[in-house]
């Protein structure tokens, strides 16, 4: 029989179903990385970039404390998560129209290579790290404040770093380390080291009390985890922005299990109740947070479910709007 013209047509476009299975238009190598780590949101007037330092292995097994082995088993099959879980390294970068501000910096060089990427980040997000006129900083722990430093030279050489006069007190007095528990030994050592290029420039100016640090933004006591441990409300026109430091180590333990405190709480009991409060208040006003160690971007708002609290990561945008 002789074949039509569309017949012909038809047999040419099966032809590639006939090729070996093996066959492969491309032997592309796989590239074993990840997508910058920034992610811009408007608040009022106000641009929010989260910026990611990394991830790092959270130590779970070690440093939980009020929680019992079965009960973080339970939760991480909650979440459908096993240990070691990665948890986020997060910093907030505000740029306000007239300053541009930086609330926390990431670890820096001191957790390895896990982490250290926040100015990477910060310039693929389009500024770079002599256009930051303040650094605000949550506490003075290596994964908040290692990053101000790079090359043992200030990191942002045209910032101001201010954090509360508490926390400064504490950490750079040679006496607190003396006293200190030794398994924080090396983040005293890590908090005189970040702070001296920025003392001896005089770039550093803690405040004694709380209060607005810069317009729009209000430093706030959270006390606990760090003696002069701070939170920052960010506020343009009526929307507000949380940004809590560390309130939370490990969301998929600690809002099942609020009372779950970390070896690394200063004072435990103190830590315990001001998250309570925290959570409770936050779960009827809806405020979004900004979370230093929630999967990033760790921008959300919480909701209570009975005694538990849950996360809502904010709906991603690929377009913020113009205020």
């Amino acid at each position: 029989m002789k074949r039509t013209p569309s017949i012909l047509l038809a047999s040419a476009l099966l032809l590639p179903l006939a090729l070996p299975a093996t066959t492969a238009w491309a032997a592309a190598p796989q590239q074993h990385t990840q997508a910058p780590g920034w992610y811009r949101m408007m608040l009022g007037e106000f641009e929010i970039t989260a910026l990611s330092d990394g991830t790092h292995a959270f130590p779970i097994d070690t440093v939980m404390r009020g929680i019992t082995p079965g009960q973080i088993q339970h939760d991480l099959l909650d979440a459908d998560l096993s240990a070691p879980v990665q948890g986020s390294i997060n910093a907030f970068l505000v740029n306000t129209g007239k300053k541009l501000v930086l609330i926390d910096a990431g670890a820096g060089v001191l957790y390895g290579n896990c982490c250290g990427r926040l100015l990477d980040n910060l310039r693929a997000a389009g500024y770079q790290p002599e256009q930051v006129d303040e650094v605000l900083l949550t506490h003075l722990h290596k994964d908040h404040a290692g990053g101000i430093v790079a090359n043992g030279k200030m990191a942002f050489p045209n910032a101001t770093v201010r954090l509360s006069q508490q926390e400064a007190d504490y950490w750079l007095a040679p006496a607190s380390k003396a006293s200190g528990p030794a398994f924080l030994s090396t983040f005293y050592d890590a908090a005189v080291a970040s702070t001296a290029p920025y003392i001896s420039a005089k770039h550093f100016s803690p405040y004694a009390s709380y209060g607005e640090v810069t317009p729009g933004i209000t430093a706030m006591p959270a006390p606990g985890h760090t003696p002069g441990h701070a939170m920052y409300m960010v506020q343009s026109g009526r929307q507000q922005l949380l940004v809590w430091g560390d309130i939370i180590h490990m969301a998929a333990l600690q809002l099942p299990h609020p009372e779950a405190t970390v070896q690394y709480d200063s004072e435990q009991d103190h830590a315990r109740s001001t998250r309570a409060a925290l959570l409770s208040k936050l779960g009827k006003d809806h405020v979004m947070v900004g979370a230093a160690h929630i999967a990033f971007p760790g921008l959300g708002h919480l909701r209570k479910q009975g005694r538990q609290y849950e996360w809502l990561p904010v709906n991603y945008d690929g377009l913020p709007p113009a205020p």
